[in-house]
């Protein structure tokens, strides 16, 4: 059996449960509830892989990243990813990659960016789905009317990122 490294990280956002596969980050997800423990069964199962409390230097790298990320001192993030997940998933993870800090993008517009336009529900459960947040910000997507719309972390976790990505000093998030 394989084996996937996780380390809790304690930042300014709570608790974050982190996770390595080799040398590529595979989990990143806010503390623990019913979505996180079935992202984590469904990376355990894919990779045929238990979870070892292990530190290592993608996760090291990843704290040091993401805290430089909420303190407003980095926007982009360098860090090997693995993406676990069905082909379509991948495919709109990649493109919730190409969303530029600060800006945003709709479910509908990234089904179009991928060819397949009719596929909108489709791109919010692939998103909804992304086991490494954050990284891969699926927080930078909105509704067609400009709202906020589902976020695994919660909406106000979502504004929060936002407000942060566009300048704004935002208050602790809950």
């Amino acid at each position: 059996m394989n084996r996937i490294n996780i380390q809790r990280h304690q930042c300014e956002i709570g608790e974050l449960l982190l996770g390595s596969s080799g040398d590529r980050l595979c989990l990143l997800w806010f503390g623990t509830n019913e979505i996180g423990r079935a992202v984590e069964d469904l990376i355990s199962k894919r990779l045929d892989a238990e979870f070892v409390e292990r530190n290592d230097e993608v996760l090291e790298k990843t704290r040091k990243q993401v805290n430089e990320y909420l303190s407003g001192n980095r926007k982009e993030f360098d860090i090997p990813l693995l993406m676990i997940g069905t082909d379509f998933q991948r495919r709109v993870w990649k493109e919730l990659i190409k969303i530029p800090y600060g800006a945003t993008s709709t479910y509908r517009k990234i089904a179009e960016d991928i060819g397949i336009p009719r596929a909108v529900r489709a791109v919010g459960r692939a998103a909804g789905a992304n086991p490494i947040s954050v990284i891969i910000p699926c927080h930078r997507v909105i509704g067609s009317n400009g709202g906020l719309v589902g976020y695994g972390g919660g909406l106000a976790l979502k504004a929060w990122l936002l407000k942060l990505e566009q300048g704004d000093t935002p208050v602790q998030s809950d």
